[in-house]
């Protein structure tokens, strides 16, 4: 790829042409989390200061790939983790919210929420569907997002903000 971000981990993903459906080229992130987990944890980590971590409660992942991140940095910081998830995948559900994929759409669910500051993370950001619809089901169910954040921003497909507030990335593709 071209125009990829000068970040040193960019040169561990694979870009897959075609799938999962034909003209969508698929950055896979499993070659990076396989040799390079902890330095992406880190740079991950990095995208907040350290007065910004002091006011995170809560780490909420979007499934699947977003726990991953959520779980690691809730760990190294001593926070707590939330699951965003699929439909039929947790009890006690209190709201859910459908949402638009660049390829079709899905629909998230969570449990209630308990006022606490969260910050979402996911793997990756392409039209802002999936972060769009997070951030809005955490907030209807009772928490406060104070950030977003994932490790590959498909920069050519989004200029997305969710309350004037941007996603943070470590790796931002062009094209």
């Amino acid at each position: 790829m071209s125009n990829e971000s000068l970040h040193p981990l960019a040169q561990y993903l694979d870009h897959v042409p075609d799938f999962p459906k034909p003209g969508i080229l698929f950055s896979d992130i499993s070659p990076l989390l396989k040799s390079h987990f902890n330095e992406t944890i880190d740079a991950m980590s990095a995208l907040f200061s350290e007065e910004e971590w002091n006011q995170i409660d809560c780490l909420a992942g979007i499934e699947s790939r977003g726990f991953i991140f959520a779980s690691a940095l809730a760990y190294k910081h001593n926070k707590g983790f939330i699951k965003v998830r699929k439909p039929g995948k947790l009890p006690n559900v209190h709201a859910s919210v459908e949402y638009g994929l660049e390829y079709g759409s899905d629909k998230l669910e969570m449990q209630k929420g308990d006022g606490s500051r969260v910050v979402l993370l996911d793997d990756l950001i392409a039209t802002g569907g999936s972060m769009g619809a997070a951030a809005q089901l955490c907030e209807e169910v009772g928490y406060d997002v104070i950030g977003m954040a994932c490790l590959v921003d498909l920069k050519a497909l989004n200029s997305f903000a969710y309350k004037d507030m941007k996603v943070r990335s470590v790796i931002q593709l062009a094209d």
